[in-house]
């Protein structure tokens, strides 16, 4: 950075001075022994490499001032490639130093007698002389140094304003812009001649600013309109003091898209699919494949089925197979949030629409979800007043924000899911008809446990890898008798519940494989055959095979001739005790 030849006009014109003063041939060279000044014989030489073995080059790496009066018998004309040849009467060579750095060498040759003995008889004078001159290069030296640093620091400045993703300009206490990033050129549509204009005139909705009027009011919402392009947003001020003093504002804008864009990256959803949904049991492959064809249309979806049967996995997962799977999936559980809170929650709200509403309003979860999928979990504890609104959302595909003028086209698919009985809540009337109707485009029914007991021992494999990786404990299994007894329970709360007492047991568990003593007593306290008898769930032929085996292979599985056993107590042969095993993915020791 640092070097001659970025201040190569100021040292050509510190030559020619020279030579004017003493009438001697003056060449300038840098740090890589490359002339950058010179007159006289040397003029044409600028831009030319210096010999390595020379006066010039021992000035320059030892810093010292040399002053050669006879080249024919001076040391360090010796070495000189070109001695035999030298036309040189006489040479000096002062280096200039600037903060204890050598950048070059200022060098005067004698080609007469007469410059020779002007050298000679001047020696104390000359390099003097000489020695403010080189001085004086380095503060040109310096100079260039700072300005190159600010001009870094301005370069820095610019590009980490640019790389910021809000719209950003300062002005003076009359408005004046004096730096700007590319984002605020960009959302507002102007041209590149704003430096110096006054904000007010380019910005008409921001007011003159006072320190009274910014000392309470630093965030403000924000309508631009100009030449058929608008935009909304907020803005925010921040005061520039110096010394007490101040000296203008920094102002940054976030228009609604980019706030709705942060949100998405903040709540980007995890790319859950159908295939990440374990089972293989016909019951929950068939609603895989209703999930599947519902994921390709755009029509709203109700999904129902008991508490724990994992509706929002299934919502999602929708959205994540559907051609809205890059814009957002936004969840509402509507029996989380008290219902006056619940409208402006979805709907969104202006600035001013009631007492304590934020400035610039609130984007609702409606608009954040624009081209994308909301997830209404537990929509049949909405109020009969926001399923007026929500039916008018659904019908008109338009949003009406509290307190808002006009309303909102929106693109939002809508996925709404429930555990209640919403034909039983119709004829009560405490569940709109046509809001149910309007919701019940696609019905998907999620099976409950006891409905796929086939699934439990892949979802007690999967659950038990899980927690032992969370809760670091070397748990790899479980013993076969206790998914016997886990089939046999009822699971009223589903897969959740099933999910509690594998997170349980695996807790507890102090061996590699989980216990009949370390699971819940509320699991553990059941009488299988009772169960059994009284359970109204007809299970299949295969259901009962498989389980006959596990059972089978758990009571003689300490026996030298385990399977011989086993397939004598079934009835069957070896071969066949085999082809059932590897059928129903069984491992045996």
């Amino acid at each position: 950075m640092s070097n001659l030849q970025y201040i190569k006009e100021d040292i050509q014109n510190i030559a020619e001075a020279i030579e004017a003063v003493l009438g001697v041939d003056v060449t300038i060279i840098n740090q890589d022994l490359v002339r950058v000044a010179g007159t006289g014989t040397y003029l044409d030489k600028i831009g030319k490499k210096v010999n390595g073995y020379s006066a010039f080059n021992k000035s320059l790496t030892e810093r010292i001032e040399i002053i050669i009066d006879d080249p024919s018998c001076d040391e360090i004309c010796k070495e000189c490639y070109n001695k035999g040849n030298c036309k040189e009467f006489a040479e000096v060579c002062c280096p200039i130093i600037s903060d204890n750095e050598a950048y070059g060498v200022i060098g005067l040759i004698a080609f007469t007698d007469e410059q020779a003995n002007l050298i000679k008889d001047n020696k104390d004078s000359l390099m003097n002389f000489l020695r403010k001159m080189a001085d004086l290069i380095s503060s040109k030296i310096k100079a260039q140094i700072k300005s190159y640093e600010v001009e870094l620091e301005k370069k820095k400045l610019e590009t980490l304003l640019d790389s910021i993703d809000k719209a950003i300009v300062s002005i003076d206490v009359n408005g004046k812009i004096d730096k700007y990033n590319s984002k605020f050129k960009e959302i507002f549509n102007l041209d590149n001649n704003i430096k110096s204009k006054n904000i007010f005139n380019i910005l008409k909705f921001i007011n003159t600013p006072t320190v009274d009027n910014f000392k309470n009011n630093k965030s403000c919402s924000f309508h631009y309109k100009i030449d058929g392009y608008e935009l909304k947003g907020i803005y925010n001020i921040s005061k520039i003091i110096l010394n007490n003093e101040l000296k203008g504002y920094v102002i940054d804008f976030i228009d609604k898209k980019d706030a709705i864009k942060n949100y998405n990256k903040i709540n980007k959803d995890y790319k859950i699919t159908l295939d990440n949904i374990i089972g293989n049991s016909e019951v929950i492959n068939n609603t895989k494949k209703e999930a599947l064809m519902a994921s390709k249309s755009t029509s709203t979806v109700l999904i129902t089925g008991e508490s724990g049967t994992g509706k929002e996995l299934f919502a999602r997962a929708i959205h994540n197979h559907s051609p809205r799977c890059d814009y957002p999936f936004v969840a509402v559980n509507c029996a989380a949030i008290p219902d006056n809170l619940l409208e402006s929650e979805l709907f969104g709200y202006e600035e001013g629409a009631f007492t304590g509403a934020k400035k610039g309003g609130k984007l609702g979860k409606f608009e954040l979800a624009h081209k994308g999928t909301i997830f209404l979990d537990e929509i049949g504890d909405m109020s009969l007043h926001l399923q007026a609104k929500l039916l008018r959302v659904l019908q008109e595909k338009e949003l009406n924000k509290i307190g808002a003028n006009s309303n909102k086209l929106i693109d939002v698919r809508v996925i709404a899911a429930t555990n209640k009985n919403l034909e039983s809540m119709v004829k009560k009337g405490t569940f709109r008809e046509d809001l149910y109707y309007r919701l019940n485009v696609i019905p998907i029914k999620l099976p409950s446990l006891k409905e796929r007991i086939g699934d439990i021992p892949l979802l007690i494999d999967f659950m038990i890898l899980e927690y032992a990786r969370k809760l670091n404990k070397d748990v790899i299994g479980i013993d076969s008798d206790v998914i016997e007894l886990m089939e046999h329970y009822s699971w009223p709360g589903n897969i959740r519940e099933l999910q509690n007492v594998i997170e349980y047991s695996v807790n507890m568990s102090s061996t590699p494989k989980i216990t009949r003593n370390v699971i819940p007593n509320r699991v553990n306290n059941i009488e299988s055959e009772e169960i059994v008898i009284n359970d109204d769930n007809i299970r299949t032929l295969e259901e009962l095979e498989k389980r006959e085996i596990l059972k089978a292979l758990n009571k003689y599985k300490n026996y030298k001739k385990d399977k011989e056993l086993v397939a004598k107590s079934l009835g069957i042969s070896r071969a066949t005790l085999y082809r059932k095993l590897e059928k129903y993915n069984i491992i045996s020791k």
